[in-house]
Parts: C-alpha cells; sequence; structure tokens
C-alpha cells in the first residue's frame, strides 16, 4: 500500500517538477484571463486556480491532471455575480460587492453537490460516454483553445482593445512560431529537457535581454484592468453573515440553480479529462475520487474568495506531455503558481504573451483528433453526424451542454437501430406446438414490432415463446410480454415462457402470481451481469 501511495506521489521526480513549473507558467494567464471572464479580480481567479489545484493534486481521482479556474464555468459565474450586484444596488444592502459573495457561497453548495456525487459513485457514468462523443469533446475542446487565444493577438490603444497589426502582428507571430518550432524540434534532440519550459524559459530571455516591447502576463494583467500579479495569501472569507442575509433575504432560490449547472459543467469537464488522460497514459483513475476532491476544493474556494473551477484539459495535457505523471506534478504547479503571486510577480509578468500563446496552440496540435478526418466515411453515418454535432455545440454553446446533447443522441440512434432488429423465427415441434424463438432485444422500442409477430387467432393450442437469444431489458419490454401472455390465456390457449432471464422472471410473478404455471426453467438459461459496479478503480 505504502509503495503504491509513493509510486502515485511520483515516478519521476525530476519530470514532475519541471512539468508541474511548466504548467504553473501556463496557468497565469488562463486563470487571469477567465477571471476577467468571470468580471473578479485577476487575483480571485489565481486563488482559485491553487486551491483547485493543490486539492485535486493532492486527494484527486487522476494523477497528474491539473485542476484550476476554467472558462467553461466562468461564462455561468460572470450572470450570478452580475444579478448579485443588481440586487445590491437595489436593495442598498450592507454586503459590498455582493455579487462576488453570492459567488463564494454558490460555491459552498457547488462543492456540497459534487461530494454527493462522489458519495453516490456516480462518476463511474463518464465510462459510458460513446466514442464519437468523446472525439467530439476534444476536437471542439482544442477549438474553443484556439478561439481563446486569439484574444491575445489584441493590443491596448488609446484605451481601447484592437487587433494587432504591422510590426506588432509579425513580431507576436514571430515569437509564437519560435515557441512552437522549440516545442516541435526540442524532442527529436533530446526528451531530458521539458520541451514546454525551454521554449517559455527562450522566448522570454530574447524579449527580456533584447528590451523587444511585446505583451507580457503583467501587461496582459493590467490591459485587463488589474493593478498586476502581487498578491497575500488568501484569507477566510466571513461567509456566516453573507449566508444569513442570503437565507433572510430568500435567495437561495436565484442561487441554487447556478450551484446544480457549475456542479454538472465541473464535473462532466473533469470526468471528460480523466477519461481522456487515462487513454492517453494507459492507466485508470477513479471518477468518483475525483468527483468528491473537486467538491472539497469548491468548498475551499468557496471559503477563502477563490473562484472555483474543474480539470482544465489543455494543462492537463501540458503536464502528460512534459512528463508529470504523479501527484509531485500537480502540487509543483500548485504551489509555484502561489509562489508566482506572493514572491515572484516582477519576473513572471516579463514573460511574453507570445510564449504562452505559443505552448497552447501547440496543445491544440496535440488535443485535436486528427484521425476523425480520415474515419468520417469510414464510420456510421449517425456516428458521424454525433462527433460532428459534438463539436460545434461545445464551440456554440459549452461542453456540458455539448456532451449530453451528444450522449441522447447516440442513446436515441442506439434505440431506434436495435427497435427494428427484433425478429420472431417461428417452428413447429412434433407435438404440434408452435415455437416463437425471439432474436434481439425486448424494450420501449422494439414492442411494437414484437407483437406484431404474434399471431395470437390462427395459432395453434399450444404455444411456446423461447428467449434464448434475447434480453427483456426494461418495464417496457416486461410489460408486452405479460400483455401477450394474458392474450393466448384469454384465448384459451396453452402459453410456456422459456429461457427468461432472472429478472424478468420476477417482475411477470410480480405483476401475475399465475405465471408460476407457466415460466420453464431450464438449466441453460441465460445468465446476465452488469458490470458497472466494478468498472471503478481506487488510485
Amino acid at each position: 500500500m505504502l509503495q503504491k501511495t509513493i509510486k502515485n506521489f511520483t515516478q519521476n521526480p525530476k519530470n514532475d517538477i519541471l512539468s508541474g513549473l511548466t504548467v504553473a507558467l501556463a496557468l497565469v494567464p488562463e486563470a487571469v484571463a477567465f477571471a476577467f471572464v468571470a468580471g473578479v479580480d485577476p487575483l480571485v481567479g489565481l486563488y482559485g486556480a491553487f486551491m483547485m489545484g493543490i486539492i485535486t493534486a493532492l486527494f484527486g481521482g487522476r494523477p497528474g491532471m491539473i485542476s484550476g479556474a476554467t472558462g467553461a464555468m466562468a461564462v455561468v459565474m460572470v450572470h450570478l455575480i452580475q444579478k448579485g450586484n443588481e440586487v445590491g444596488l437595489a436593495l442598498s444592502t450592507p454586503i459590498e460587492n455582493l455579487g462576488l459573495q453570492w459567488l463564494f457561497i454558490t460555491l459552498l453548495f457547488v462543492g456540497g453537490i459534487q461530494i454527493i456525487a462522489g458519495i453516490l459513485r456516480l462518476g463511474k457514468f463518464v465510462r459510458l460516454i460513446p466514442h464519437p462523443v468523446m472525439m467530439g469533446f476534444v476536437n471542439g475542446l482544442a477549438i474553443v483553445i484556439f478561439l481563446s487565444q486569439l484574444g491575445l493577438f489584441k493590443e491596448n490603444i488609446n484605451g481601447e482593445m484592437q487587433w494587432m497589426q504591422g510590426s506588432s502582428l509579425w513580431l507576436m507571430l514571430g515569437l509564437v512560431g519560435l515557441t512552437m518550432g522549440i516545442m516541435f524540434g526540442l524532442p527529436k534532440l533530446t526528451k531530458k529537457i521539458p520541451a514546454a519550459l525551454t521554449a517559455i524559459i527562450v522566448v522570454a530571455a530574447i524579449v527580456i535581454f533584447g528590451k523587444i516591447d511585446v505583451s507580457t502576463v503583467g501587461s496582459f494583467i493590467r490591459d485587463g484592468g488589474g493593478d498586476g500579479l502581487q498578491g497575500s495569501l488568501p484569507t477566510f472569507q466571513d461567509q456566516l453573515f453573507t449566508l444569513f442575509y442570503t437565507l433572510k433575504g430568500h435567495f437561495i432560490p436565484t442561487i441554487l440553480p447556478t450551484a446544480f449547472i457549475l456542479a454538472a459543467i465541473g464535473l462532466i469537464e473533469s470526468l471528460m479529462t480523466l477519461n481522456l488522460i487515462d487513454e492517453m497514459t494507459e492507466t485508470r483513475g477513479s471518477g468518483n475520487r475525483e468527483c468528491v476532491a473537486q467538491g472539497g476544493a469548491n468548498i475551499i474556494n468557496g471559503l477563502f474568495g477563490g473562484m472555483g473551477g474543474c480539470a482544465m484539459i489543455g494543462q492537463s495535457i501540458i503536464n502528460v506531455n512534459s512528463g508529470g505523471r504523479g501527484r509531485l506534478s500537480g502540487t509543483v504547479a500548485a504551489v509555484a503558481l502561489l509562489c508566482f503571486v506572493l514572491f515572484g510577480a516582477p519576473l513572471i509578468e516579463q514573460i511574453p504573451i507570445a510564449a504562452l500563446v505559443g505552448v497552447m496552440f501547440m496543445v491544440v496540435i496535440g488535443t485535436f483528433a486528427w484521425s476523425s478526418f480520415r474515419i468520417l466515411h469510414k464510420i456510421p453515418l449517425s456516428d458521424a453526424f454525433v462527433l460532428i454535432a459534438v463539436s460545434a455545440i461545445t464551440v456554440w454553446k459549452d461542453l456540458a451542454v455539448a456532451v449530453i446533447a451528444g450522449v441522447i443522441m447516440s442513446a436515441l440512434t442506439f434505440a431506434w437501430k436495435n427497435a427494428t432488429r427484433i425478429r420472431a423465427r417461428k417452428r413447429m415441434k412434433d407435438d404440434g406446438t408452435k415455437v416463437y424463438e425471439i432474436w434481439g432485444p425486448l424494450f420501449f422500442g422494439s414492442t411494437q414490432t414484437f407483437n406484431s409477430k404474434f399471431d395470437v387467432k390462427n395459432d395453434p393450442a399450444q404455444v411456446e415463446i423461447d428467449f434464448i437469444e434475447s434480453k427483456v431489458s426494461d418495464h417496457s419490454g416486461v410489460e408486452a410480454l405479460r400483455n401477450i401472455t394474458n392474450k393466448y390465456i384469454a384465448a384459451g390457449k396453452k402459453v410456456t415462457l422459456t429461457h427468461l432471464s432472472p429478472d424478468c422472471k420476477l417482475l411477470l410473478l410480480k405483476w401475475n402470481p399465475e405465471f408460476d404455471t407457466i415460466i420453464q426453467d431450464n438449466v441453460d438459461d441465460p445468465r446476465y451481469y452488469v458490470v458497472t459496479d466494478v468498472m471503478d478503480s481506487e488510485v
């Protein structure tokens, strides 16, 4: 047990430390940008990224996965904050910046919901997400990451953010290209040095020592309305008064729907990222443990004044590709991020944005499932449609909506296909019994076709319905079988049911105890197993 714990914490300390430092550098502009999206101070986003990162790194279900402030949750938070501020102004509340305080209170509910999801072992359901949905998810997310970086190709001109032009644009593109070139070429020479960190250091050195005037982390924060990166340790928020005021003012019905949405978005993005990192590393994480860790991290954010968040696919891929496999990598990333804020702000603020954009562009290239172009004409049309639709919805709406829509589309397609596959082979026994050999699943989608296979009026006096090649899958199927059996009984004919599964027998006998005489037990009855409760392994 101790050996497994040490192995999960770090397998290669050097790789974990260097990859953690690389991720920490990439976290800074992301956390700041998403804080601006949510309408909060950059330090709230940075503290949120630190608290999410450290807790999930130590206690999460996926070593090497990085969590922090994310855009998917930020776009939902902004509406809550605006609503809270409007209420605060309208009612002249004694609470300064009520919208931000509402966010912190909401995160307490978000964390509680996510912890309950983990306790109820709901994390395993991510394994049921179809592959086309997963491919659409990574493609859409790659596009979203790419589009989010385009905003960094703007500069502050006379107090307004405008697209770069002329020499500024070419200089930005050149530095981005240099960063990408180093990340592409260095691994071909040696893999002992993390390419992303090397590229950031080289490009930063060129800009600093060459005194090149380009956008940096510091100028990016100030252009967005922030005061800089320097901050102090987050302190415990006095939430009791805010919570009391929120309860007294009956504002919980406003907060709870947002809390459920944020919890769902956070869990879906985290579990999808976990699944993707599982495939990349050929290991297995625990979705339920990740749910609990994410929930705990969001509660801590609510108490200490961070903006909360979830798993970050871009930074997780950077970490894994840089050699980060253990919990040490995520721990180093979170601690380094905090150190940047507390002690290294002047230095970190000098890092050119172009270097970080180049790193993220390489993440986009590595994230996008380029194989999807090759297989689109080889897979079923319905799967191709789901893949493209999920990609588009991810870009248009958000990840949670896209994944839910993709799963629903895949489920409906599956139900439709299987509804047409039920068959009934008919044969006569020597004693005059007519046998219906049912093939295919009997469920809500196939009950009408199932009923059409029988000819109660013209069938002989003895009928046998054999389910050795069929499975009664739901209550609709049981009801259809019960109805057809009762029709034969009402017609005065003897009917026998063979090779039914145990759960189907139980349901039938609950409704019609007299069916005990017509259900035949066979020594070769099929056995059905559900393999969902054993698919989660603890890490």
